[in-house]
């Protein structure tokens, strides 16, 4: 009996799909306020953390910058963070006092910054031992962006923390880790503490990015 020809030829090679940006209309499906469209009900948002919280309430705030030093009016950014205990929640209820996820936008007007209202985190154990400063991580869409960019916010009051973080630590560069640390400042919105990271896509300055 004849065995079928099972080498592969060129005309049955498949093609690579083909790419596309996240935006512009990324802002229509999840940021909704910012596009000038009614918000749903239920919207997952940038208050990650309502006055009754457990542990420091606090703003997180920033720029997007391009490789030609302009504002990004267009980037939608996610967080995924612990809570003031180092935990993570895992199931997302928008009643909750904290939770997790939200996400934020620039916008068009004015200095086009991003903002979260969160507790500060507290640090993380690793499964090997080690235990990681305490973070935001940020996952970022923008036009121009063919594959979303990770990184992390960490504090520049810990000083110790940041010393000892494994994930820190694997970045060389002294300088190059300064992109991750956002600084202290007062006059957040309603009197929060303020950090202030700007994220820097391309060029002199430019954010580490991770590949998780």
């Amino acid at each position: 009996m004849q065995q079928p020809n099972l080498t592969p030829t060129a005309n049955l090679m498949l093609r690579e799909t083909a790419s596309q940006t996240a935006g512009p209309y990324v802002h229509i499906g999840l940021a909704l306020a910012v596009a000038g469209l009614p918000e749903r009900d239920e919207e997952i948002w940038n208050e990650l953390a309502k006055d009754n919280a457990e542990g420091e309430r606090i703003e997180v705030a920033g720029r997007v910058i391009d490789g030609n030093g302009d504002l990004v009016r267009d980037a939608l950014l996610e967080a995924w963070q612990a809570d003031a205990n180092g935990d993570y929640q895992t199931a997302f209820d928008l009643k909750a006092p904290f939770n997790s996820f939200g996400r934020t936008a620039t916008t068009a007007e004015g200095n086009s910054e991003w903002r979260f209202v969160t507790v500060k985190p507290g640090a993380i154990a690793r499964p090997d031992g080690r235990t990681m400063a305490p973070h935001i991580n940020l996952t970022i869409f923008a036009r121009g962006v063919n594959l979303h960019l990770q990184t992390r916010l960490y504090f520049d009051d810990e000083h110790k923390a940041n010393a000892g973080c494994p994930v820190l630590g694997a970045i060389e560069s002294p300088a190059r880790r300064q992109t991750l640390i956002a600084r202290r400042e007062e006059g957040g919105e309603g009197g929060l503490p303020r950090y202030r990271l700007d994220i820097v896509l391309q060029g002199e300055g430019e954010t580490v990015f991770f590949d998780f």
